[in-house]
């Protein structure tokens, strides 16, 4: 489906929340049937900035875990971003990063000890 016409209160919604300083979820995918579509809609909204997705059926769970909980890698690259972090901006892993590069690995470090 596309959302590119929503594209702004989509960001809206993801900003908010983290102004907010809570987590923000996507709004339900309808076609229950359309599992492919789910699991694309999903990752999209990962990649948007959402924390998860509303769900209306069972058979979405396990395709919104996959899209949303951290993997092995992400969260190794997390604890090693988080381990190296001396303060302000610096060179890890072959690129510049500075304290809020930090602070989302932390967020994501805290997501996947939640098992979300």
């Amino acid at each position: 489906m596309d959302r590119g016409a929503m594209s702004h209160s989509i960001q809206a919604i993801v900003l908010a929340a983290r102004a907010g300083g809570i987590w923000g979820f996507d709004g339900v995918y309808n076609a229950i049937d359309d599992a492919a579509g789910f699991a694309a809609e999903a990752a999209e909204g990962r990649r948007l900035g959402f924390d998860g997705k509303t769900l209306i059926h069972p058979s979405q769970v396990d395709p919104c875990n996959t899209a949303f909980v951290p993997s092995q890698r992400e969260i190794a690259a997390a604890e090693a971003l988080v381990a190296a972090a001396t303060g302000g901006a610096q060179r890890h892993a072959g690129r510049m990063v500075e304290d809020m590069h930090v602070e989302a690995a932390r967020a994501l470090l805290e997501r996947a000890a939640r098992g979300a």
